[in-house]
């Protein structure tokens, strides 16, 4: 690890949301894929004309269907407390809160639900176990749908992060993180209620949009990529509640060490010694 230069050590990790929205991605094509050549067939939990996703993966695709749950539902919960983790180490904008650091622990927390949600749906198919699998799709509906939503909260609450500066060259990124990922987020929450109304009534309406929420999921695991590579070059501490603070109480301004560094000034500080509220 120490011999990977410290510009490239955030491929340590932002690998794992791309890995996972690869795998969901190509396993709800190739269930898709297989469904559609082997002629739109009628499967034996199948109620209507369309196929869901569970249905096809609970007949001769359940191995990969399974695979491809397991690895997306680990690359979303890994992905999560990384970031999460991120903003401890103060490579990432640290929640400087106690509320903001408690939203973002539910947002991990119910990560985690959504992954064992995904996984055990995959486990006990809806051909098999039709009980259980419809418990575990509302678990991992659940689990994604409150992490999405507290991850939202926690940079929707009054005044987050109005210590930052608005000169702070991360800040813009920030917001078109959050921005992107709460679209993402609100979109899917809103296709999952429409899916809870129509899965009972217009089962095939119902089908379409599983499906449509699901490769939408690969959207928001691609999300996560763009929040950890933000800490591309950052080093331990740069971004940390208690180095923010303190440059707060001195009146300095909350910069980009890297390109202070490059301007020759002071990491901490801009060039004017000023800081702007934003």
């Amino acid at each position: 690890m120490w011999l990977i230069p410290h510009q490239r050590k955030h491929w340590l990790y932002v690998w794992i949301p791309l890995c996972g929205a690869a795998m969901w991605f190509a396993t709800l094509s190739a269930l898709l894929i297989t469904w559609l050549a082997s002629g739109r067939p009628h499967y034996v939990s199948q109620d209507g004309n369309i196929a869901y996703i569970s249905d096809v993966g609970a007949d001769n695709s359940k191995p990969l269907f399974v695979t491809g749950c397991v690895i997306t539902g680990l690359s979303f919960f890994l992905s999560s407390a990384i970031e999460r983790w991120l903003r401890h180490e103060g490579r990432l904008v640290a929640n400087m809160r106690r509320r903001e650091r408690f939203l973002a622990s539910l947002a991990v927390l119910f990560a985690f639900v959504a992954m064992c949600g995904l996984i055990l749906l995959s486990i006990f198919d809806t051909k098999r176990f039709p009980e259980h699998h419809k418990a575990f799709l509302f678990v991992f509906i659940i689990g994604i749908g409150c992490s999405a939503a507290f991850t939202v909260v926690e940079a929707s609450l009054p005044r987050a992060y109005h210590w930052l500066s608005r000169d702070f060259a991360e800040m813009h990124k920030l917001k078109i993180a959050y921005v992107s990922k709460g679209t993402i987020a609100g979109i899917l929450i809103v296709l999952a209620i429409a899916f809870g109304v129509t899965t009972f009534e217009v089962v095939d309406t119902g089908a379409i949009i599983e499906w449509t929420i699901a490769f939408g999921f690969t959207f928001y695991l691609l999300a996560f990529f763009f929040d950890l590579r933000m800490a591309k070059g950052v080093h331990k501490g740069e971004f940390s509640r208690e180095r923010v603070l303190a440059m707060r109480q001195n009146g300095q301004c909350v910069a980009v060490p890297r390109e202070a560094d490059e301007a020759g000034g002071s990491p901490d500080q801009r060039s004017d010694g000023q800081c702007r509220e934003s």
